[in-house]
């Protein structure tokens, strides 16, 4: 069973650092696709990274320059680093694995396209 638990989540101040942590379990991490996603309330689902098994990355336009995603495959671990968090960066993230092994080119960052989710873990920036 795929289990994704997502940590790391607060409150900060706008300008201020948060590191999210998405441990994995149920599959083997090192071979798959892996993405980060938030949620506003009211707002609909939009990607915010992703990773492929090779390590390629690609970003939202929003976050580029100011959030980095990685993955630590001897923890079965994702990480994402957000920096000169804004207020429009509030939300509910969540991380997410295509099992299907579908590569990042095909996946990028369409939620519809991932099928296994985590709980997800609340970020607040206030400015």
């Amino acid at each position: 069973e795929v289990q994704l638990v997502e940590s790391g989540g607060g409150s900060v101040q706008a300008g201020g650092s948060l590191r999210l942590s998405c441990a994995a379990s149920g599959f083997i991490f090192s071979l798959y696709c892996m993405a980060w996603f938030r949620q506003a309330p009211g707002k609909e689902r939009e990607g915010v990274a992703a990773i492929d098994s090779d390590g390629s990355t690609t970003y939202a336009d929003s976050v580029e320059g100011r959030f980095t995603i990685s993955r630590d495959n001897a923890k079965n671990t994702l990480h994402l680093q957000m920096n000169s968090l804004k207020s429009d960066d509030t939300a509910m993230y969540y991380c997410a694995v295509d099992i299907s092994g579908s590569a990042l080119w095909w996946l990028g960052l369409l939620a519809g396209r991932y099928n296994d989710w985590g709980q997800g873990t609340q970020v607040t920036v206030s400015s």
